[in-house]
C-alpha cells in the first residue's frame, strides 16, 4: 500500500470483496481523518484487491464523482481531478489518477460531510458553527442555513450538526446530536440525535443515537445511528423507521451501489462513554467491534463483504463510490508525484487553426 513510512496500515478483505467491485465496476474512496489520509481501493486486473492512499490533514467529508473527488479536512475542502485521459493508465495498474487542482482554505470549522449542486457550489455541514455553509471568496464561510433552535452562530459546536442528504441536487436532511444551544450541549446525551428537513425547517425524526450520515435513495431515507451500530431506513411519508442492519463498531459514512449500502466503521474511541448502547449491544452479540468497510444488502441487512483496516488506522469518516473505474487512485498536495502530473488543457481545434494561419 502507497503510505507515508511514519504509518503502518494493514489490509484484509473477504473472499468476494474484489469480485463484487469488479462486477459492479466501482471503485471505493474512504477517509481516515485520525490518520489524514484517503484510501483509494480498487481491483487489479489479476483480481486482486489494491487500497492506495494519499495524505490530506484530517481527511473528513467527501464526495466522489467518476471524474472528480471533492473532500473537507482540518482547514481547506479540496478538489481533486482525474488526470488519466480514457485509455490511459498510470503505474501498469490504475486508471484513475485524482489530483488536487483546488482548495479553498476555510479555517478550523469542523468541516463534516459535504455535497456538490448542479452550479458547482459545494454545501458543507460547518459543525463548530452549526449550519450549513458553503464557500465564500472573501471569508472563511458563507452560512445558508442552520436549525431554528439554533439562536445565533457561534464556534460552539452546539448541536453537533454533521450529516447531509442531498435531493435534485439541493440540501434535504441534515443530522444533529441535540437540539442543544449551548456550548458543546449534545455532548451529555446520547439519545436526543434529529433527522432535520431543511426545505421545510422541522423534525422529520428524533430520539436517535448519535444520528450520523443521511442519504437518501428514491423515496426511502437511510441514516446511521452511531450509538446504537445500527442501519437505520426511514420512510418520509409515514415516519416508520426499522433498522436494516447491525454495525460492529462506531459506523458513519455512507453510499450506495445499486441495492447495495456501503458503511465505514471505526473502533470507538471509549465504548462504555462514548456509546454505552453500542456498547452493551456489541457485548450482547458477541461482537468484535472493527475499522473498515461493509457491504450491506439492503433487501435482507445482510453484510455480504467487507474490508477490514488494522495498524495505524483506527478511525474512518466518510466513503464514496467511484462508478465505471477499476482501480482508482489519488495524491495528496505534498506528493511528489504531483511535479510530473502536469498537463495543459486542449485548446479548441478552431481556435489552434486560426492561431496557425
Amino acid at each position: 500500500m502507497n503510505v507515508p513510512q511514519s504509518i503502518k496500515i494493514s489490509s484484509e478483505f473477504s473472499r468476494g470483496f474484489a469480485d463484487w467491485l469488479a462486477r459492479h465496476r466501482v471503485g471505493l474512496v474512504c477517509s481516515t481523518y485520525q490518520t489524514g489520509h484517503l484510501l483509494f481501493i480498487g481491483v487489479r486486473a489479476d483480481g486482486r484487491p489494491v487500497p492506495s492512499s494519499a495524505s490530506f490533514s484530517r481527511a473528513m467529508g467527501l464526495t466522489a464523482f467518476s471524474q472528480r473527488v471533492y473532500v473537507g479536512t482540518a482547514t481547506e475542502i479540496w478538489r481533486l481531478e482525474n488526470a488519466l485521459g480514457s485509455d490511459e493508465i498510470e503505474g501498469d495498474m490504475f486508471d484513475r489518477l485524482y489530483v488536487p487542482r483546488n482548495a479553498q482554505i476555510t479555517g478550523d470549522v469542523d468541516i463534516h460531510e459535504l455535497g456538490v449542486e448542479p452550479s458547482g457550489r459545494i454545501v458543507f455541514a460547518n459543525t463548530r458553527y452549526s449550519c450549513l455553509a458553503t464557500l465564500s471568496p472573501t471569508h472563511a464561510f458563507r452560512p445558508i442555513w442552520k436549525p431554528s433552535f439554533i439562536s445565533r452562530l457561534a464556534p460552539e459546536d452546539r448541536c453537533h450538526l454533521n450529516g447531509l442528504a442531498m435531493e435534485n441536487g439541493k440540501p434535504r436532511y441534515v443530522t444533529a446530536c441535540s437540539t442543544g444551544d449551548s456550548l458543546e450541549s449534545w455532548r451529555g446525551r446520547k439519545d436526543g440525535g434529529v433527522i432535520i428537513d431543511v426545505e421545510t425547517d422541522t423534525i422529520l425524526a428524533e430520539g436517535l443515537s448519535m444520528p450520523h450520515s443521511p442519504r437518501l435513495a428514491g423515496e426511502l431515507l437511510y441514516v446511521i445511528e452511531s450509538g446504537r451500530g445500527a442501519l437505520v431506513r426511514i420512510d418520509r411519508r409515514m415516519g416508520k423507521r426499522e433498522d436494516v442492519a447491525f454495525c460492529p463498531g462506531f459506523a458513519r459514512g455512507l453510499a450506495f451501489a445499486g441495492r447495495y449500502a456501503i458503511l465505514t466503521v471505526s473502533l470507538p474511541r471509549s465504548p462504555a462513554l462514548e456509546a454505552p448502547a453500542l456498547s452493551d449491544a456489541m457485548q450482547a452479540r458477541g461482537a468484535t467491534p472493527r475499522c473498515g468497510l461493509l457491504i450491506v444488502d439492503l433487501t435482507n441487512g445482510d453484510i455480504v463483504e467487507w474490508l477490514r483496516l488494522g495498524g495505524d488506522v483506527r478511525e474512518l469518516f466518510d466513503v464514496g463510490v467511484i462508478a465505471n473505474v477499476r482501480c482508482p487512485r489519488g495524491l495528496g498536495p505534498a506528493a511528489a508525484e504531483l511535479a510530473e502530473v502536469v498537463r495543459g488543457e486542449e485548446m479548441e481545434g478552431e481556435v489552434m487553426e486560426r492561431l496557425e494561419s
